[in-house]
């Protein structure tokens, strides 16, 4: 079986449209359609029913889909199987995590990578979209929240602790404030995410008090909102990660560096994500055994 087309069936039946497709692998919406094409041909069954409207699956093609993900676990296992007698891991691995957290914590690590994988090519996709691991053929992920799903593997790579900072510019300008309440008064800069935009918690080993914050920029980027930040324009609620080596070089200031400080909640990580199978190929154990190593050597000076 060709598993090309086999994995492009698959991604057409999960997103229900050639060009999403076509999008997500950078081709023409013809090629993916000659794919599907020459599949059903091989098969002798037409696996979708095509209108300028929609599209959906066959009666064959329901069968299909509910077999071909076991049938191309297998061969990924026996092809990995066969891959794992040579000495190093070799092929691509796929790995998304969100653009912030890959400029600041994975992208200063590649030279290493390169070094200790020589004969492996790495495809980082860089997003803040969750993508499906087993639609996209993603290896592994990198997630920054509270928890994982149940259907997937995790391991904690890095926990995340939050930081209220500003530039000392800024506190030159408009003073330090002494109490987390005193932020309300403040001019803040605010992510843009839900959970962001109207309090920040602050935590004691005695106390803890949500302060509502306000501001006049919303900010998506993660990065841009840290920019804003050294450049004097107010406080932000930042990751450690994100924010270490400005802290080191004097760029931001930690203005509460004995409070834990929080928008959603204390106990959040960044995750190490792959899915769940039987046998987990050389190159995706080599890949998290270096980034597990990597990061549990720099935790500390990461925040």
């Amino acid at each position: 079986m060709e598993t090309h087309a086999a994995a492009t069936f698959l991604a057409v039946a999960r997103h229900g449209s050639f060009a999403a497709v076509a999008r997500d692998q950078g081709v023409d919406p013809s090629t993916v359609s000659r794919i599907i094409a020459a599949l059903e041909a091989s098969l002798g069954a037409r696996l979708f029913q095509r209108s300028s409207r929609q599209m959906v699956l066959t009666e064959a093609g329901e069968l299909y889909l509910s077999r071909l993900p076991g049938v191309l676990e297998e061969l990924s296992r026996l092809r990995d199987e066969a891959a794992s007698l040579r000495a190093d891991p070799m092929g691509v691995l796929r790995l998304t995590a969100s653009v912030a957290f890959a400029e600041m914590c994975l992208v200063p690590l590649l030279p290493a990578f390169r070094a200790t994988f020589p004969r492996l090519k790495l495809e980082l996709l860089l997003t803040d979209n969750n993508l499906d691991l087993l639609a996209e053929r993603i290896d592994i992920a990198i997630r920054l929240g509270p928890s994982v799903r149940a259907d997937v593997i995790g391991v904690k790579l890095l926990p995340t602790r939050y930081r209220v900072v500003a530039s000392p510019g800024y506190l030159a300008r408009e003073g330090k404030p002494h109490h987390p309440s005193d932020l309300s008064t403040r001019d803040c800069l605010m992510l843009s995410l839900t959970e962001f935009r109207s309090r920040w918690v602050f935590r004691t080993s005695s106390d803890e008090e949500q302060v509502p914050v306000a501001g006049p920029f919303y900010i998506s980027s993660p990065l841009a909102l840290r920019t804003a930040a050294v450049n004097g324009l107010g406080p932000a609620l930042l990751a450690g990660w994100l924010v270490a080596e400005d802290l080191r070089q004097g760029r931001l200031v930690d203005l509460f560096p004995a409070c834990d400080v929080t928008a959603t909640t204390f106990d959040t990580a960044a995750w190490l994500l792959y899915p769940s199978r039987s046998y987990l190929p050389r190159k995706t154990r080599g890949t998290i055994d270096f980034l597990l190593a990597q990061f549990r050597a720099s935790a500390l000076s990461l925040g």
